[in-house]
C-alpha cells in the first residue's frame, strides 16, 4: 500500500507540474505572436532585454562558480545524491527566472501597443506574462522536488535517504535565491534612486523621460529584481518547504510513503486551480485590482475544494511511529483526515489575511499611505519619520496572524500540521507571482509608451495599469514574507527532529539535545544575539551597496547633462549603456559578502555549539521577520505616498510636498526591494545550512 501511494502521489505530482510548464510555453506562443508594436517601441524593449540578459548571464557566471564549490563540498563532505540535488534545485531555480524574465521584457511593449485597445486588451497581456513566470516557478519546483524524489526511489535509496539528498536541491535553489534577491534588488535600486535624484529631483524632469541616462537601466531594474528575484526567492520557498514537511512526515509516521508525497500532491492539486483561475482575470468596467484579485480567489476557493479528497485518500488512517517526539505530534493523539484538512484551511486563510493586511499598510486608499503622503507638507523629515514609523506598526498584525495560524495547526496536528499549512499557503505560489511580474511588465509598458511618445489614451491606459501593478509587488511581498517566516519554522523544526535521530543513532541522545531550548543557557542565548545580529548585517551591507552603485550613477547622469548639454534639449541622444554597466558592474561585486553571511555564520557557530546554533536559528526567524516586514511595509508606503501627492494630492507635482516625498522613496527603495526582500531567502538558507551540518556537529 505505501509504494501504492507513493508512486500514484508521484505520479499525479509530475503530471500537474508538466501541466504548469506546458500552460508556460503555449501562453508564451500566444504573447511573441502579438504585435510588439512600432520600431521605436522596439527599439526601447529591445534595449531593456539586452540589458536584462546581460546582467543575468553574469550574474549566474559567478554564482556558477560559488555553486560548484559547494556541490564538491557537498559530495565529499556528505553524498553524491546530496550534490546532485544541489545542482537541480540551483538549475531549475535560475531557469525559471531567467526564462521568466524574458518573457516580460518582451511583454512589456506587447502591453503599451495592446493599450491601444483598451484596458482588457492590455490586462490580458500583462497578466498572461506574468502568469508565465508564475506558473513556471511553481511546475519547475515541483518537477524537481517530485521528479528528484521519484529517480531516488526508482534507484533503490530509502525514503528517508531520498529526503535528506532533496535537502540539498532546497539548498540549490536557496542559492539562486539570495544571489537573485540582493544582485536584482542591488541593480534595480540604485538604477532607480539614481535616476530619480538627477532627473526627479536636479533636473525636474518626469519619470522615464527618455532624456534621463538612466531610464534603460530603472526599466532593466525592475525586471531583474522584482520578476527574477521573486521567482527564485518562491520558486525555493516552495521547494524547501516541500521536502522539509515530507521530512516531517517521514519523522512522524508509519505510514511514510502517504507522508512523503501528500506535500506534493497539495502542491499539484493548486497547479491546476491556478491554470483555471488565471481565466478568471476579466476587467469588469475598467477595475484592473478587482480583476487580478478575482483570479486569485477562484484558485484559493478550487485548492481548497480540491485539498479534501486528497488529504482523505493520503492522511486517513495513520499512525505514530516509534519514538516520535512530542514536537512533532503537538502532544496530542494521531491526526484525522478533517484535522490535515483544516490546517489546509488554515494556510489559505493566512494567505488571504496577509494579502488584506499588506494592501492596508500600502495602497493609496487606506490611512499608513495617506498619512505619510501628508507629512510631506511639512518637510522631508517627517516624510521619513512618518514612513518609519508606519513601518514598524505594519509588523503587529502580521505576527498575530502567523502566531495565530501556528497555535491552530499546532493543535490541530503538530508541527506536521504547521508544515501542512504552509504547503497549502505556498499553494497559491503560481498566481502570486504572476501578481507580481505584472508590476514590472506594466512599469516597463508605461516607461515604452512615455519614451515612444505613444498618443495620451495610450497613457490613460498605461498608467492605471501601473499604479495598480505598483499595489500588487508591495501586497507579494508582504506573502512572500510571512510564508518564508513559516517555511524556516518548519525547517527549524526539521533541524531539531534530524539532530535527535543523528544522536540516537550515535548514542548520544541526551547529551546533544538536552537545554536546545533552554533560554537560560548561555549558548542558547549567544545564538539568538548572532541570529539577530546576522540579519541588521545583512541589511546593513545590502543598503550601503545600493548607496554606493546610486551614487555612481548619480555621478555618471550628472557628467553626461553637463557635457552633452543637447541632452535636455532633445538634439544629443543619452548613453543608455554606460549607467546599466555600472549598476550591473556593482551589483556583481556588492552581492558576495551579504550572500556569504547566512552560510559562514551558521557552520562557524554549529561546529562550536549545536545548541548556539539552535539560538541562532530562532534569533534569525524572529528578527527577520520584524525587519522584513517593516521594511517592504515601510517602503511601500513611502513610494504609494510620493503617488498620491503625484496625482494631485497635497500640492500635486512640483510642490514642496512632492519634493519631500521623493526623498522618502528614494529612502524606501533599498528597504522594500533589496534588503527586505533579501531577508526572505536568508532565513531559509541559515535553516537549510544547518540541516546539512548536523552530522559534523554530531
Amino acid at each position: 500500500m505505501t509504494e501504492f501511494l507513493t508512486d500514484y502521489g508521484i505520479i499525479v505530482a509530475l503530471a500537474c507540474a508538466g501541466a504548469a510548464v506546458l500552460y508556460g510555453l503555449l501562453t508564451t506562443r500566444w504573447l511573441l505572436a502579438k504585435s510588439p508594436g512600432n520600431e521605436r517601441m522596439q527599439e526601447i524593449s529591445a534595449a531593456v532585454q539586452e540589458g536584462a540578459g546581460a546582467y543575468l548571464t553574469r550574474q549566474y557566471q559567478i554564482i556558477g562558480i560559488v555553486a560548484v564549490v559547494l556541490a564538491i563540498v557537498l559530495a565529499i563532505g556528505l553524498d553524491i545524491e546530496t550534490a546532485i540535488g544541489f545542482a537541480i534545485g540551483g538549475a531549475f531555480s535560475g531557469a525559471a527566472g531567467f526564462i521568466g524574465m524574458n518573457v516580460s521584457v518582451r511583454a512589456n511593449t506587447r502591453v503599451a501597443e495592446s493599450a491601444r485597445g483598451g484596458v482588457g486588451a492590455a490586462l490580458d497581456v500583462a497578466f498572461k506574462g506574468g502568469a508565465i513566470t508564475g506558473l513556471l516557478v511553481a511546475g519547475l519546483a515541483l518537477l524537481g522536488v517530485a521528479g528528484y524524489y521519484g529517480v531516488l526511489l526508482l534507484a533503490g535509496v530509502e525514503e528517508k535517504d531520498a529526503i535528506d539528498a532533496l535537502v540539498g536541491l532546497g539548498f540549490g535553489g536557496s542559492l539562486i535565491s539570495v544571489f537573485a534577491r540582493l544582485g536584482g534588488g542591488i541593480f534595480t535600486k540604485a538604477a532607480d534612486v539614481g535616476a530619480d535624484i538627477v532627473g526627479k529631483i536636479e533636473a525636474g524632469i518626469p519619470e522615464d523621460d527618455p532624456r534621463n541616462p538612466a531610464v534603460i537601466a530603472d526599466n532593466v531594474g525592475d525586471n531583474v529584481g522584482d520578476c527574477a528575484g521573486m521567482a527564485a526567492d518562491l520558486f525555493e520557498t516552495y521547494a524547501v518547504t516541500a521536502v522539509a514537511v515530507m521530512l516531517l512526515g517521514v519523522l512522524t509516521f508509519n505510514q511514510i510513503g502517504a507522508a512523503s508525497v501528500y506535500p506534493l500532491v497539495i502542491g499539484g492539486v493548486s497547479i491546476i486551480a491556478s491554470i483555471i483561475g488565471t481565466f478568471a482575470v476579466r476587467s469588469a468596467a475598467g477595475n484592473v485590482e478587482r480583476a487580478l484579485y478575482q483570479g486569485l480567489i477562484v484558485s484559493g476557493v478550487l485548492a481548497a475544494l480540491a485539498f479534501l479528497p486528497v488529504t482523505l485518500w493520503l492522511m486517513d488512517d495513520l499512525s505514530f511511529g516509534k519514538d516520535v517526539s512530542p514536537l512533532l505530534t503537538g502532544g496530542g493523539g494521531v491526526p484525522s483526515g478533517l484535522d490535515f484538512y483544516l490546517c489546509t484551511l488554515i494556510g489559505i486563510g493566512i494567505t488571504a489575511a496577509l494579502f488584506v493586511i499588506t494592501d492596508y499598510y500600502t495602497s493609496t486608499r487606506f490611512r499608513p499611505v495617506r498619512t505619510t503622503a501628508q507629512a510631506s507638507q511639512t518637510g522631508h523629515a517627517t516624510n521619513i519619520i512618518q514612513g518609519l514609523a508606519q513601518g514598524f506598526q505594519s509588523t503587529a498584525a502580521p505576527a498575530i496572524v502567523l502566531a495565530l495560524g501556528i497555535l491552530a495547526a499546532n493543535e490541530l496536528a503538530g508541527i506536521y500540521g504547521i508544515g501542512v499549512a504552509v504547503m497549502a499557503q505556498l499553494s497559491l505560489t503560481g498566481l502570486i507571482v504572476a501578481l507580481d511580474a505584472f508590476g514590472p511588465i506594466t512599469d516597463n509598458a508605461g516607461g515604452i509608451a512615455e519614451m515612444a511618445e505613444l498618443p495620451q489614451d495610450v497613457r490613460d491606459v498605461t498608467d492605471p495599469l501601473d499604479a495598480v501593478g505598483n499595489t500588487t509587488k508591495a501586497v507579494t511581498k508582504g506573502y512572500a514574507i510571512g510564508s518564508a517566516v513559516l517555511a524556516a519554522l518548519v525547517l527549524f523544526a526539521a533541524f531539531i527532529e534530524e539532530l535527535r535521530e543523528e544522536a540516537r543513532a550515535e548514542g548520544k541522545l541526551g547529551e546533544l539535545t538536552a537545554g536546545i531550548f533552554d533560554i537560560s543557557n548561555p549558548e542558547v542565548l549567544i545564538g539568538l544575539l548572532v541570529g539577530g545580529m546576522m540579519v541588521y548585517l545583512f541589511s546593513a551591507l545590502s543598503i550601503e551597496s545600493v548607496g554606493r552603485a546610486a551614487g555612481g550613477v548619480v555621478d555618471e547622469v550628472r557628467r553626461q547633462f553637463k557635457e552633452k548639454p543637447g541632452i535636455m534639449k532633445g538634439t544629443e541622444k543619452p548613453d543608455y549603456k554606460q549607467c546599466v554597466s555600472i549598476v550591473t558592474t556593482a551589483a556583481q561585486k556588492q552581492m558576495i559578502a551579504p550572500a556569504l553571511i547566512p552560510i559562514v555564520i551558521p557552520v562557524v557557530v554549529g561546529l562550536l555549539s549545536f545548541q548556539a546554533l539552535g539560538g541562532l536559528l530562532i534569533g534569525v526567524i524572529v528578527v527577520g521577520f520584524f525587519a522584513a516586514v517593516s521594511m517592504t511595509s515601510g517602503g511601500g508606503a513611502w513610494d504609494n505616498a510620493k503617488k498620491l501627492i503625484e496625482d494631485g494630492e497635497y500640492g500635486g507635482k512640483g510642490s514642496s510636498a512632492h519634493e519631500a516625498s521623493v526623498t522618502g522613496d528614494t529612502v524606501g527603495d533599498p528597504y522594500k526591494d533589496t534588503a527586505g526582500p533579501a531577508i526572505n531567502p536568508m532565513i531559509k538558507v541559515a535553516n537549510i545550512v544547518a540541516i546539512l551540518i548536523i552530522p559534523f556537529l554530531v
